[in-house]
């Protein structure tokens, strides 16, 4: 396999991409994608048996189970970075790394009920919260250690709504390949 097409595996809707102008209709959308997402990933996942949820998406990725997990550890981080940006000036937050905690063994349980109830829970309260900042809350911003740089809050959204959108992608993926990246 190219490092092309491994690269499109990884990243099948692209990478995500700062758009230059950030207005009300943009932000909106986006909070739709992070608003709808805890169903769309429950609709793609919920008839899945132990099979299906052990398919990966690419070579060497995630099975459908640990992207369903992952989600609701990644997606608990960014609600937890929004209220610190919006409590306190400019804080670091805490990077961690994704991948071991893929293979730690919540993430590695069969069975994601728990996860989709996390995410339809959590999504919620991070929809309420999103829905309710000020122009001047989005711009707050949180330091990135690993990428050295301020993040304002406004771009955090189109990143995790890109985030729910890669994510699907991925499930997709798996499902269309039925078992052949494993």
């Amino acid at each position: 396999m190219t490092t092309e097409e491994l690269e499109k595996l990884k990243y099948p809707i692209g990478r995500f991409y700062e758009p230059k102008n950030i207005d009300d209709q943009l932000i909106q959308t986006w909070i739709e994608d992070i608003s709808s997402f805890p169903i769309r990933i429950k609709d793609l996942t919920e008839k899945l048996g132990m099979k299906e949820l052990n398919w990966k998406y690419r070579p060497e990725g995630w099975s459908i189970k640990q992207v369903v997990h992952h989600c609701g550890d990644s997606h608990l981080n960014s609600i937890i970075r929004f209220k610190l940006a919006l409590t306190e000036d400019t804080p670091s937050i805490k990077p961690y790394h994704e991948t071991k905690w893929a293979e730690l063994a919540d993430s590695l349980e069969d069975d994601i009920t728990y996860s989709l109830k996390l995410l339809e829970g959590l999504h919620h309260r991070w929809v309420k919260l999103l829905k309710s900042l000020t122009k001047e809350q989005l711009e707050r911003t949180f330091y990135h250690p690993q990428q050295r740089r301020e993040i304002n809050l406004a771009e955090t959204i189109g990143i995790y709504a890109w985030h729910c959108n890669h994510h699907l992608a991925h499930v997709r993926q798996a499902l269309d390949a039925k078992g052949g990246f494993n």
